[in-house]
């Protein structure tokens, strides 16, 4: 399944050690603002996600409608990165991979089908492709590198745990 990815999302994989896995599940593809965002620096996320692009599996999307992405930006506030995945989402009919609140509002105006780096960690503890403990690990690093919501954190951890 492919998905686009916007930097948050992006960064947060590569932070907690989710991204490799998630690689492993779905054919990524960023647009080239979210490749500028997330490979500008010297840090350990930014050299995961070149290396990543340069092996292949992480697609980089060149050619997306300037028209588009002006008018969402004007009309949702989004930034120049999130904005160019949306565009590319809505092009490519596919879900979109955010942990941007602005981002995450206009998909939903738009009808952009969005999932969350929580929305990841769930569905691989939920899938056996990582075990309780694991998923607890990465539940603890991804709650602390991330901005959510306490009822989101406590829905997520029951459903980790196994809960519904």
């Amino acid at each position: 399944m492919e998905i686009v990815f916007d930097s948050s999302t992006l960064i947060l994989l590569a932070k907690t050690g989710l991204l490799r896995i998630a690689m492993k599940n779905y054919q990524a593809t960023i647009p080239e603002a979210v490749m500028q965002e997330c490979t500008g620096g010297d840090f350990d996320d930014a050299r995961l996600i070149r290396m990543l692009v340069d092996d292949g599996a992480i697609a980089v999307a060149k050619k997306i409608n300037r028209k588009d992405i002006a008018r969402l930006r004007s009309d949702f506030k989004t930034h120049f990165g999130e904005a160019e995945a949306i565009v590319l989402a809505l092009t490519k009919k596919c879900p979109i991979a955010t942990d941007d609140l602005l981002a995450i509002k206009a998909c939903r105006i738009l009808n952009v089908p969005f999932v969350t780096a929580l929305h990841f960690l769930i569905r691989f503890a939920e899938k056996g492709e990582i075990d309780s403990t694991a998923a607890l690990y990465y539940f603890e690093k991804l709650s602390s590198y991330a901005r959510y919501d306490q009822r989101i954190l406590d829905d997520a951890f029951t459903r980790i745990k196994g809960g519904k």
